[in-house]
C-alpha cells in the first residue's frame, strides 16, 4: 500500500474561504476539484435542466400520450438498489403526475438473468400492458425489446449502462425512445447519473410536458421532490461518480430524509439497520439500507424490496425491513464462507514471494449465484487486481453455464477487457455487458480456463507496475484543532461517496498500545502530535511498530456521557 497525498489548489481553497466555507472543508473540497462556490449550491434549480438529456422529452410525449389515452404502462425493473427505487420512482412519479393504470415487473435473477429478456416481454404483454417502461436496464436488450416492439407494445428504454457492441460498433434496441446519459449523441453534462436519477429526470420532464398540455399550472402541479429520498439512496447505493449534479440530487434526499420527510419504507429499514434518519449520511445509504434492499434480488425475490419501497403503511413497512433484514443477515453468511473459499483459490495462484497474476478468475461449484459480485468485490480490494467470481448458473436448462460478476481496478475497463476477450477468443463469452469497474458475463463451464488465460492476457497487456500498485488518497496531516467531535459531525453530514471520496487523512503517530478485539479486530492507543487519541483497525490483526504513518477517517464514540473523537485507521505505511 502506498499512501498519497491529494493536491491541494491554493487558490481554490482561498476562493471556497471567502465565501464563508470552514478552512477544513474549503481543503478537502479544493482537493476533490471544486473551484467556486457555485459547485457547492446544492438547490434543485441548479440540477442540469431535464431537456438536456437526450430522449427526455420525446418520453415525456410517450407518456403524457399514454396516460392521455388511458393506456397501461408496466415497468421492467432491475434486481439490485439502483433498480428497486427507479421503480419505486417510476410508480410513484408516474400516479403523482395521473397515471391511471400503472404496474411493475421485476425479473429474477436466476431464472430471467439480466435485462428485458424476449420472455418477459410476453409476461408483460401477458399482463395487458400497452407500454413497456424500463428502468436501469434495456440499452444493451436487443432481442427484448424487438420482441416487445413484435408484440404490439410501445417500449420507453430508461438506462445508464453501456449500450452493446457488435463489431466494436455501438447498437442500439428499436425502441420507441431511449433515455441514457451514455448513448450516442447525449450531451447531457452528468453521464454518471444512476438508473433512478434518469427516471426522476424523465418525471421531470413528463412533468413540463403535462404543464404545458394544460393539465395543471405550475402553482398546482404535483411536487416531485418527495420521490429524492429514494433518488438518493439508489445512487449512493449504485456507486456511481458524484459528480456536481448527482450531489445535487443527494444532498437533496438526505435534506427530506433528516426532516423525516421520507417513505415509510424508509424509515423502516433505518430503524431495522439501527441507523437513525434524523442524522442519516451517505454511509447509511451505501452500507445499511442498500444492502438490505441488494439482498432481496440476491437471494429472494427483488419484489420485497420494490414493495418496501412503495408502501405508505407503516406496520406494513416494518414487517418487509425486518424480512430484508434476515435475508441480509442470510447474505452475509453465505458471502463469508464463499469468501473464504474465494481466498484461499486466490492464495493457491500466488507463489511465496510473488505477486498474484495480473486478474483473478474463480469458481467454486457451490458458490451462490446471488452474492459472487460481493465476493468478487472482497478479493479485489484484497489483492488489487480485477477479479471475476463466477458461480453455475441454478436457471432450468442452464445447468452447464457460469454466471460470472467482476470488479475492477483504476486503469482497466472490465467492460471494453470482455469485448477484446470476446473478439479475440469467439463463442467463449456467452452474453456480457457493464461499466468501467463493473461487469458481468456467462460462459460454459467448460470454457472456464480459456476465459481466465484470456483475461489474464488482457489485463497483462494493459497494466503496469504502477497501475498495479495499491495507493491510497489522502487529505495529508489532520491540524489538532480539528480533532473535534463536533467536526466529525460536520464532515459526516456532508454527501462523500464514488469519485468524491470521504476524509481520510494520513500521517506518522506513536503506537502507544495495542490489542486484539473480538479476535479480528486492532485496538490502538496512539499519540496524534503529542496528543493521546483512541484508534480501531476493523478487520486487521497484525501488530503495528511504534511509530507508523496511518491513513485514517475521523469518527466519534461516546463514553459516560462524553463524546471523544477516534481514528478509524483504513491502512499503514512502515
Amino acid at each position: 500500500m502506498k499512501i498519497q497525498v491529494r493536491d491541494v489548489p491554493p487558490r481554490s481553497v482561498w476562493a471556497l474561504q471567502q465565501g464563508g466555507i470552514h478552512p477544513l472543508l474549503a481543503q478537502l473540497y479544493a482537493a476533490r476539484g471544486v473551484h467556486s462556490m457555485d459547485e457547492l449550491d446544492d438547490g434543485l434549480a441548479r440540477l442540469l435542466p431535464p431537456a438536456s438529456l437526450l430522449g427526455a422529452s420525446a418520453a415525456a410525449r410517450l407518456l403524457a400520450d399514454a396516460m392521455a389515452a388511458g393506456k397501461r404502462i408496466c415497468v421492467v425493473a432491475d434486481y439490485d438498489c439502483d433498480g428497486a427505487t427507479a421503480c419505486a420512482v417510476a410508480l410513484r412519479g408516474l400516479k403523482l403526475l395521473g397515471a391511471q393504470h400503472v404496474s411493475y415487473l421485476v425479473p429474477d435473477r436466476v431464472i430471467d438473468g439480466y435485462g428485458l429478456t424476449a420472455p418477459i416481454a410476453e409476461r408483460v404483454k401477458a399482463s395487458g400492458a400497452d407500454l413497456l417502461v424500463t428502468v436501469d436496464n434495456g440499452i444493451a436488450s436487443l432481442d427484448g425489446v424487438a420482441r416487445a416492439k413484435a408484440l404490439g407494445m410501445q417500449v420507453l428504454v430508461t438506462d445508464h449502462h453501456l449500450p452493446a457492441l457488435k463489431g466494436g460498433l455501438v447498437v442500439l434496441p428499436d425502441a420507441d425512445v431511449i433515455v441514457n446519459p451514455n448513448q450516442p449523441g447525449c450531451g447531457f453534462e452528468s453521464k454518471a447519473l444512476a438508473g433512478v436519477g434518469v427516471m426522476f429526470y424523465v418525471l421531470l420532464a413528463l412533468r413540463a410536458e403535462l404543464r404545458q398540455r394544460g393539465v395543471f399550472d405550475a402553482s398546482q402541479q404535483p411536487k416531485l421532490d418527495t420521490l429524492l429520498p429514494l433518488v438518493a439512496l439508489g445512487t449512493v447505493a449504485d456507486v456511481v461518480k458524484l459528480d456536481a449534479n448527482n450531489r445535487r440530487l443527494v444532498a437533496q434526499g438526505l435534506r427530506r430524509i433528516r426532516a423525516g420527510a421520507l417513505p415509510a419504507g424508509l424509515a423502516s429499514l433505518f430503524t431495522a439497520a439501527g441507523r437513525l434518519a434524523p442524522v442519516a449520511t451517505t454511509f447509511d445509504f451505501g452500507f445499511a439500507l442498500g444492502p438490505r434492499i441488494n439482498a432481496a434480488g440476491r437471494l429472494a425475490d427483488m419484489t420485497l424490496g420494490i414493495e418496501c419501497l412503495l408502501t405508505d403503511d407503516a406496520a406494513r413497512a416494518d414487517e418487509l425491513a425486518k424480512l430484508l433484514d434476515s435475508i441480509n443477515r442470510e447474505r452475509r453468511d453465505i458471502e463469508a464462507g464463499m469468501r473464504e473459499q474465494a481466498q484461499l483459490a486466490a492464495d493457491a495462484m500466488i507463489d511465496e514471494d510473488e505477486e498474484p497474476p495480473p486478474a483473478i478468475a474463480i469458481f467454486e461449484p457451490d458458490f451462490h449465484e446471488g452474492v459472487v459480485g460481493i465476493v468478487a468485490s472482497r478479493i479485489k480490494d484484497k489483492l488489487h487486481r480485477p477479479t471475476f467470481v463466477f458461480a453455475a448458473s441454478q436457471a432450468p436448462g442452464k445447468e452447464h453455464e457460469l454466471k460470472g460478476s467482476g470488479r475492477s481496478i483504476p486503469g482497466f475497463h472490465l467492460r471494453d477487457a470482455l469485448d477484446l476477450v470476446a473478439k479475440r477468443c469467439p463463442g467463449v463469452l456467452l452474453r456480457f455487458g457493464g461499466h468501467a469497474m463493473a461487469a458481468g458475463c456467462t460462459i460454459a463451464e467448460e470454457n472456464f480456463e480459456a476465459f481466465e488465460q484470456a483475461l489474464q492476457q488482457v489485463a497483462h497487456e494493459w497494466l503496469d507496475a504502477a497501475t498495479l500498485t495499491r495507493r491510497l488518497d489522502t487529505d495529508g496531516p489532520l491540524a489538532p484543532e480539528y480533532r473535534r467531535a463536533d467536526l466529525v459531525d460536520t464532515l459526516h453530514k456532508e454527501v462523500w461517496g464514488q469519485g468524491f471520496a470521504a476524509p481520510t487523512f494520513s500521517e506518522e503517530v506513536e503506537v502507544v498500545s495495542q490489542r486484539l478485539v473480538g479476535e479480528k479486530h486492532l485496538a490502538l492507543k496512539l499519540k496524534h502530535q503529542g496528543q493521546p487519541v483512541d484508534g480501531i483497525w476493523f478487520g486487521h490483526t497484525e501488530a503495528l511498530p511504534t511509530r507508523v504513518t496511518l491513513a485514517f477517517r475521523l469518527d466519534a464514540d461516546e463514553w459516560q456521557g462524553v463524546r471523544r473523537v477516534r481514528f478509524l485507521v483504513e491502512a499503514a505505511e512502515v
